[in-house]
């Protein structure tokens, strides 16, 4: 028998941690910000450039190793505990190749810049803020693959206490490395990566130590030593790649809108930063519940309950509708002085004012989409709403913005509120896609069970 109330507490139960978690994470992100803009303005954008290179290739090899979440609750449903443990130290090897690969990509990172016209001052900043931060990425992968173990076993409080004090180690590491205290030599935004190396390396050694918890233990990970296993890895890549190839595209999808943006204005450049930071913070509530209901569809897939699978992926995806009603009413409603938390000049307060109006308008569709796409890991159905993806960002969202903010077509272009409503449209139809695909999944045993074979 389905209870939705007693399953309702228990996504949100799981949700609200992996919330604590994501917001941690952006506070870690604003203090590097934060820092490195009160040092110099040439530091914060050497800083905010090594990030447009850095965060989408992070995300993407940590969207692969998220496969180890959906994974692990389908052993825990199945009553396999014993085998979660070899998951993991095959996700471990994972991890550590996918650390010493962006290592070597990142180390390239001046061809990158090479690309565009960027002031040469803030590439020094940018190549040495890399330069530091490639010696933390084994870490960080390593980390990020027991923390989703971690988190398929039902337990995200854990990871966000670790984020917590990440959180706390990187802004004091911040303020020694960038201005020099302790006898620290005075490094300005370069600082900040020697900060966040640190605090990667950190969150393996805190979750490592996390591994002693009794209920941890069980899931023997540290138990003996497993060379790599070709078909656990091959498991874990066939769907973990798509997720992380989703993740590293959507991301490049808004750094590419930011640089196109960048060209109509520093007033439009910065009222789109404005509405983009809110729009994130927004997206967490809906992003994490859909990783709760990967967990728990993935328990249920394993426990071959499909029919309590199904049930709660749609319950999730009601909550998560509840949430942006209100959402969107409250960003219509604050949207006048929202921005001035950000910026005091009047003509970027009024645009992103505009803008807001765009993003309440899609937060019903962008807050289901992802949570239908959390649910659909759940199913370790991650192919198809990769391809939805980028129909709906590249195909949709990307040419329609730009003809609707240049005005291609003809007339005035709209600008940067012309770029967010091709994203409401691309949403829009990645929302109906994939509510579609999970409809189908959902109810096809067959299928259900040729995806929890791999």
């Amino acid at each position: 028998m389905f209870d939705r109330v007693t399953e309702c507490k228990t996504l949100l139960k799981l949700a609200i941690p992996m919330m604590g978690t994501q917001f941690f994470i952006m506070g870690m992100g604003f203090m590097d910000t934060a820092m490195a803009g009160h040092y110099s303005s040439l530091d914060l954008a050497g800083v905010a450039l090594g990030g447009i290179v850095l965060w989408p290739l992070f995300m993407g090899a940590a969207g692969i190793l998220m496969a180890v979440t959906p994974m692990t609750a389908q052993l825990l449903g199945e009553g396999r505990q014993e085998e979660v443990g070899s998951l993991a130290r095959q996700g471990l090897w994972l991890g550590a190749i996918a650390g010493i690969v962006l290592c070597f990509i990142l180390l390239g990172s001046a061809a990158i810049f090479s690309l565009f016209s960027v002031d040469a001052a803030a590439i020094t900043i940018a190549e040495g803020y890399l330069n530091a931060v490639i010696w933390g990425l084994p870490g960080a992968m390593l980390y990020v693959t027991l923390r989703y173990t971690c988190e398929g076993l039902g337990r995200t409080m854990f990871p966000m206490l670790i984020a917590g004090a990440a959180l706390i180690v990187n802004a004091i590491l911040n303020y020694v490395f960038v201005y020099g205290k302790l006898g620290i030599p005075e490094m300005g935004g370069v600082g900040c990566g020697w900060a966040t190396t640190i605090t990667m390396w950190f969150e393996f050694v805190a979750i490592v130590v996390l591994a002693q918890q009794s209920w941890f233990k069980e899931a023997r990970i540290f138990a003996k030593f497993s060379p790599p296993r070709r078909s656990r890895m091959t498991s874990i890549l066939t769907i973990g790649v798509p997720i992380g190839a989703t993740m590293f595209l959507e991301m490049s999808f808004f750094s590419l809108i930011s640089l196109m943006i960048g060209s109509l204005g520093i007033v439009a450049l910065a009222a789109h930063t404005i509405a983009g930071n809110i729009s994130w913070a927004t997206f967490v509530v809906p992003m994490t519940l859909g990783s709760a209901a990967s967990i728990r569809v993935g328990y249920y897939v394993g426990a071959r309950q499909f029919s309590q699978a199904r049930a709660v992926a749609w319950l999730a995806v009601q909550v998560s509708m509840i949430y942006a009603v209100l959402a969107s009413t409250l960003l219509l409603i604050t949207r006048n002085w929202l921005p001035r938390i950000y910026s005091g000049d009047l003509d970027v307060i009024t645009l992103s004012a505009t803008v807001l109006i765009v993003i309440a308008l899609f937060q019903f569709f962008d807050s289901v989409q992802a949570t239908l796409i959390g649910a659909l890991r759940g199913y370790k159905d991650t192919k198809v709403p990769l391809i939805i993806s980028v129909i709906g960002y590249w195909l949709l969202a990307l040419p329609l913005g730009a003809v609707i903010g240049y005005g291609f077509l003809g007339g005035v272009g709209k600008g940067v509120v012309g770029f967010w409503v091709g994203l409401l449209l691309g949403l829009v139809l990645v929302a109906v896609l994939t509510a579609l695909r999970l409809k189908q999944t959902s109810m096809d045993g067959q299928r259900i069970r040729d995806l929890a074979a791999i």
